[in-house]
């Protein structure tokens, strides 16, 4: 990246910053940022960054390690619990016992709102026997289905946030780049922001 786009994007996260307000953390997805680019990130004072992939998580803590808090944030499989717990301090995607039992860092159970066969998460319904199964569990997350609108995403948000209270649960990791402000409206405690800083122009 250049020296101008390094610029751009510390204000974009300065501004997503001053949006959500100090009460919601913004964790900076890093799916398409390349090990190298991190530098960018550390320029723009990033504090919190979200890798989806264990092998990518591994490699890229190695060259910054302290430099970010690092989060978990794809879909967690149960062999790469060990490595993540290893190197973050919050998973944002939990969804199945099997993980569960490996992992040793407090965790945000996934629910799958909208019932999306492509998507991770457990039914609503399971939200309290998995609980009671693993008491680490420190809040929920969910996917909304993809839409341009963000109004559309509204309900899933507001019905994550009232089963969060249902169950005795505060932390909230809902909203990405296309409805993160709907998201903090809703009671959004972390939201993920990737495309918002990255996109061109």
């Amino acid at each position: 990246m250049t020296v101008a786009a390094a610029t751009l994007i510390a204000e974009r996260y300065a501004n997503v910053r001053e949006e959500v307000g100090s009460a919601v953390t913004v964790v900076v997805a890093t799916k398409y940022v390349t090990v190298d680019e991190l530098a960018v990130l550390v320029e723009a004072g990033v504090e919190v960054v979200g890798e989806n992939r264990a092998q990518d998580l591994e490699v890229k803590h190695a060259r910054y390690g302290d430099a970010f808090r690092w989060h978990f944030i794809g879909h967690l499989q149960s062999n790469k619990a060990k490595v993540v717990s290893s190197i973050c301090e919050l998973v944002h995607s939990l969804d199945s016992d099997s993980s569960a039992r490996r992992l040793t860092v407090p965790a945000l159970l996934e629910v799958n709102l909208a019932g999306e066969a492509a998507k991770s998460g457990i039914d609503p319904a399971e939200i309290g026997p998995f609980l009671e199964r693993h008491a680490f569990v420190r809040g929920l997350t969910t996917m909304p289905p993809l839409t341009e609108d963000p109004e559309r995403s509204r309900p899933y948000f507001r019905r994550l946030r009232e089963l969060a209270e249902e169950h005795g649960l505060s932390e909230l990791s809902m909203g990405t780049s296309q409805d993160y402000l709907v998201a903090v409206e809703e009671g959004a405690t972390y939201v993920r922001i990737g495309e918002r800083l990255f996109r061109a122009g």
